[in-house]
C-alpha cells in the first residue's frame, strides 16, 4: 500500500477508486482497470502531458459509475476486462445517460470480437496496452477532439478481415458516404440527422442502403467493412 498522502492527510492511493487535486484547464481523465500497478502507471504516463490531467481512477465498473455520479471527466480511458461489468458494459451506460462521452478504449485484446462491440457500443477510440507513451497521449488528445483513434494493430486485424471482393466507395452515392463517415465516428440516426440537416427517417433510409450495398446485415458490420476497405478517411487514426 503507498503511503503517498494528498494535502488533508489521506491515503490516495490505497484504494482502487482515487480522487486526485486538479489543475487548472487541463484535459480531465478518469483511468478505469482493475490492477493498481496499470492504473499508477498510465497516470504517470498521462501527467508527463502537462495539458493532461487525471483527475480520478477507478478499479471497476461499479466504482467508475460512482464516480460519475459527481465527476465530468472529458476523457473516460476504461479496460474492457473489469470485474463484475465489463468495460464494454459501462462504455455502454456511460453512453447511455451522456451521449457526448469521449471514451478511449485501453486493451490487451486485439479479438475482433471485442472490437467490433466497442464500435457499436460507439467508444471514441480502441489502443492496445501495447502502446508507446506518446501514442497514448496522443490517443487521449485525439479522442478528446472528436477523432476516431484505431489502434494500429487493431486496424491490420479488421483489414484481414476483407472480403476477397471489396466493395468499393464508388457503388455509394456521396449522401450515403457522408452518413457512413458519421457512422463511422459512432453518431446515432439521431446525431446524423441533426447534422446533415436530415429527418429521422431519411437516415434510416439511408442506412438500409449502405447495409445492402456492402452486403452487411448491421451497422457494426458496415463500419468494420468501411474501415477495413478504407471506404472513409475520418475515423481511423492510426498511430506509427
Amino acid at each position: 500500500m503507498s503511503d503517498e498522502t494528498d494535502p488533508s492527510g489521506t491515503d490516495r492511493h490505497s484504494h482502487p477508486l482515487s480522487v486526485l487535486p486538479s489543475r487548472s484547464n487541463p484535459i480531465r481523465v478518469l483511468i478505469v482497470d482493475d490492477h493498481a500497478l496499470v492504473r499508477e502507471g498510465t497516470r504517470q504516463l498521462l501527467e508527463q502531458d502537462d495539458a493532461i490531467e487525471v483527475i480520478a481512477t477507478a478499479g471497476s465498473g461499479e466504482e467508475a459509475l460512482e464516480l460519475l455520479a459527481t465527476l465530468t471527466p472529458d476523457v473516460a480511458l476504461v479496460d474492457i476486462n473489469l470485474p463484475s461489468m465489463s468495460g464494454l458494459e459501462l462504455s455502454r451506460t456511460m453512453l447511455d445517460d451522456r451521449p457526448t462521452a469521449r471514451i478511449l478504449i485501453l486493451s490487451a485484446y486485439d479479438e475482433y470480437a471485442y472490437i467490433a462491440e466497442a464500435l457499436e457500443v460507439g467508444v471514441g477510440g480502441y489502443l492496445l496496452k501495447t502502446a508507446s507513451a506518446k501514442e497514448l497521449i496522443d490517443a487521449v488528445r485525439a479522442v478528446h477532439d472528436g477523432v476516431f483513434v484505431l489502434d494500429r494493430q487493431v486496424s491490420k486485424r479488421l483489414v484481414r478481415r476483407r472480403d476477397a471482393t471489396p466493395a468499393t466507395i464508388g457503388t455509394l452515392t456521396p449522401r450515403e458516404t457522408a452518413v457512413l463517415e458519421l457512422l463511422a465516428q459512432g453518431r446515432s440516426n439521431k446525431q446524423i440527422a441533426s447534422e446533415l440537416e436530415l429527418g429521422i427517417r431519411t437516415v434510416e433510409g439511408y442506412v438500409s442502403n449502405i447495409l445492402g450495398k456492402l452486403g452487411v446485415t448491421s451497422r457494426t458490420e458496415a463500419v468494420t467493412h468501411a474501415i477495413s476497405h478504407r471506404l472513409v478517411t475520418t475515423p481511423n487514426h492510426e498511430h506509427p
